[in-house]
Order: structure tokens, then C-alpha cells, then sequence
């Protein structure tokens, strides 16, 4: 009994959890959109502009001093990044990634989703040096996009894949969180970097000590943010850092983490990645000739997101297979894997992230999303086109 509860209690988090993504993933795209509308009308102006302008917090004397959008970037996204630490940590203890069996598939696989586009971008922009810090722009997968696409096929995908796609996104977090912070983290100031230390321990015992009450969680974890940004480390490695010391139960035996994830998913889902995605998906069209999409920048992130995503993904989970190592979940073909590796290929939210801490000039910058958003869409659509073939009924 005590069994067939935990199994109920997992699979109704599950499930709420790909209903939350599937629909914010639906707003995203929206968001999106009009981005892409507002950008190519007579509104850019106002939206390049509104993005510029000046946004200062000030506190006892103390205060930051940053564009809109880089309050967006480097401070909505640091609850996106948290929401992620706390998914991460979840799915690790008691989720997909609890066990070797569970987790062999989607980490071989999520593995070969990461080093395959990279590969493939550092191939093709190997002789251009200005471009080669974006060689991890490729390796991500934007997990609410992903899952509001096969949202859009319905019953045609089965829960098993979704399942498996929310796994290897993760592991593929997991990945673009190490990434950032070992390769996108410019200069270090040590004073602020100790400071941000000296936060995290205090939150270490708090968690330890499974202290349920949000505020001192919510207070230090401002703080941590504050040094952490200070410190020249990317922002939004706060936002994980503090998701590590949340408690998975208090001392009463109450959900911590898992009430703060959903408590937490709506407004990440419907208001921090859609304002993200509209303040960063906006590129001007109109005077882009095709043969841009041909340069080496967009180029090597598009193929990065189309044809190394399936390459990755799909080669890495038969070699696993084949190997013994691991095996296809019940019910699930090769071609619902081939499917489910073109919809990995929509990058977008996190893609653009890395985009914008990779490059500072802005002809890179618009390059970047002009490669993000092409490759995002053709793997969408090749994506729904295979899982919608693969769920025919047989003749």
C-alpha cells in the first residue's frame, strides 16, 4: 500500500508537471511571436528602447544600476535557474535520475545531445576564433518549448516519452549549469565570491537543520544573488546555489521542495521565461538576406540544433542500448526516440542565455538568434512531422 501511494504521489507530480511546462511552453512560443512581430513593425524602436533603459535598485546607499534587459537576464532568470536547481535535485533524490536503471538512458543520451552540437558548431566555425565561444549555444534544449510542442500531438505521444524527454533535459540543465559557470564566468572578485560563500554555508545549515519557513530561504537567498552577481560569476548560478540547500521535508514531514517547485512553476511558466523570451526573440527580419543564414555563426548553431541533436541523441541511446548499458522504456520505438532528438533541438530560452553571456557585440548577438530561432523551428516541425508518423496506427 505504502508503495502504490508513492508511485500515485510521483506519477500525479508527473503529470502536473508536464501539464505546467506543456502549457507554458504554448505561452512561450506566443511570447515569441510578438517579439518577432513587435521587432519587425513600426514598434522596434520602442522595444530596442525600452530594453535599454536604465533600471537602478538602490538600498542604504548600495544599488545596481543595469538596462531592463539585463535585469531580465541577470535577475528574472536567476528564479528560471532556481526552478531548475530545485527540479534537478528532486529528480536526483527521488525522480527519473534516482537510479542507474532510470537515469543510464537519458544521461548517454543527454550526454550526446550536449558534445555532438558542440562538435558540430566548433566544425563548422573552426576558422572563425570570434565565433568560437559559442560552441555551447547548440547543446541545449529549452525543456518548457519542448514539452508545449508535444503538448500540441496530444495523446499521439505517450507519457513514457514525455517522461523521457523531461530527463534528458535535466541532465542537459545539469550540463548548461556546469557550462556557465566553468566557461562563462569572465574574471572573479574574491571579496565577493567569499561573501557569497559565507551566505550559501548559513543556507547549508538552515537546510540541514530543515527549517520549513521560506523567509529566511527568501532573504538570504537575495543576498546570495547580490554577492554572487557582484562577485562577477553569472547572476543566475545563485538561483541553483540556493536551490541545493532547500530541504526535500521539514522537520514535520512537510514537502519543502517540492511545494516551493510548484508553487514556483506558474510564475516561471507564464511570466519570467515568456518576458524573457519576448525581451530577447526579437530580431529584426526584414533586412536579412537568406545567404545570412548561410554564415558561420547562425549556420553552425541551426545545424547544432537540428542535425547534431539527432546524431547525439539518437546514436548515443543505441550505443547504450546495444551495449547493454541500458534499454528503451516499454513501449517506446526507435523512431519516437528519432522524434523525440529533433524536439531536443529547440534550444530557444536557454540557447539565447548562453548566447548573450558568449558574444557582446551585436551583430553576434542578432546572428545568434537569427541561428537560434531558424534551427529551433525546423527541428520543431521535423519533430512533430516524425512523431506524428510514428504514432499511426499500423496498416
Amino acid at each position: 500500500m505504502v508503495v502504490q501511494n508513492a508511485v500515485e504521489t510521483t506519477g500525479k507530480y508527473l503529470r502536473d508537471f508536464l501539464k505546467a511546462e506543456s502549457a507554458g511552453g504554448i505561452v512561450l512560443m506566443v511570447a515569441a511571436f510578438l517579439a518577432l512581430v513587435v521587432a519587425n513593425s513600426s514598434l522596434s524602436d520602442w522595444y530596442l528602447s525600452t530594453l535599454a533603459t536604465p533600471v537602478v535598485f538602490t538600498v542604504g546607499g548600495t544599488g545596481i544600476e543595469k538596462s531592463a534587459l539585463l535585469w531580465i537576464n541577470d535577475g528574472l532568470m536567476a528564479l528560471f535557474f532556481f526552478l531548475v536547481g530545485l527540479e534537478v535535485k528532486r529528480e536526483v533524490l527521488t525522480g527519473q535520475l534516482s537510479s542507474w536503471k532510470q537515469a543510464s538512458l537519458p544521461l548517454f543520451a543527454a550526454i550526446g545531445g550536449m558534445a555532438i552540437p558542440a562538435l558540430v558548431f566548433l566544425g563548422i566555425n573552426w576558422n572563425e576564433p570570434e565565433n568560437l565561444a559559442g560552441w555551447a549555444i547548440p547543446a541545449a534544449t529549452d525543456i518548457a518549448f519542448a514539452l508545449g510542442i508535444l503538448a500540441l500531438l496530444g495523446s499521439r505521444v505517450p507519457v513514457a516519452l514525455k517522461a523521457l524527454l523531461l530527463a534528458i533535459a535535466v541532465i542537459d540543465d545539469i550540463g548548461a549549469i556546469a557550462i556557465i559557470a566553468l566557461f562563462y564566468t569572465p574574471g572573479v572578485q574574491t571579496d565577493m565570491l567569499l561573501s557569497a560563500a559565507v551566505v550559501f554555508v548559513a543556507l547549508l545549515l538552515i537546510g540541514r537543520a530543515r527549517i520549513g519557513s521560506r523567509i529566511p530561504y527568501v532573504i538570504l537567498g537575495v543576498i546570495l544573488w547580490y554577492f554572487v552577481l557582484k562577485s562577477g560569476v553569472h547572476a543566475t548560478l545563485a538561483g541553483v546555489a540556493l536551490a541545493m540547500t532547500i530541504p526535500l521535508t521539514d522537520r514535520n514531514g512537510e514537502k519543502v521542495l517540492e511545494h516551493m517547485e510548484h508553487g514556483l512553476h506558474p510564475w516561471v511558466a507564464f511570466l519570467v521565461v515568456p518576458i524573457f523570451a519576448f525581451a530577447n526573440a526579437g530580431v529584426g527580419l526584414l533586412d536579412i538576406e537568406m545567404s545570412a543564414l548561410l554564415a558561420p555563426l547562425p549556420l553552425g548553431i541551426a545545424l547544432g540544433l537540428i542535425v547534431g541533436k539527432q546524431v547525439g541523441i539518437v546514436g548515443f541511446a543505441w550505443i547504450a542500448e546495444k551495449t547493454g548499458i541500458a534499454s528503451l522504456p516499454e513501449g517506446i520505438s526507435w523512431m519516437q526516440i528519432w522524434g523525440l532528438s529533433l524536439i531536443a533541438g529547440i534550444g530557444f530560452t536557454m540557447s539565447l542565455f548562453i548566447g548573450n553571456l558568449a558574444f557582446a557585440s551585436p551583430e553576434q548577438i542578432a546572428a545568434v538568434k537569427l541561428g537560434v530561432l531558424s534551427g529551433s523551428l525546423v527541428a520543431a516541425l521535423g519533430g512533430v512531422f516524425i512523431l506524428r508518423a510514428a504514432s499511426k496506427p499500423a496498416a
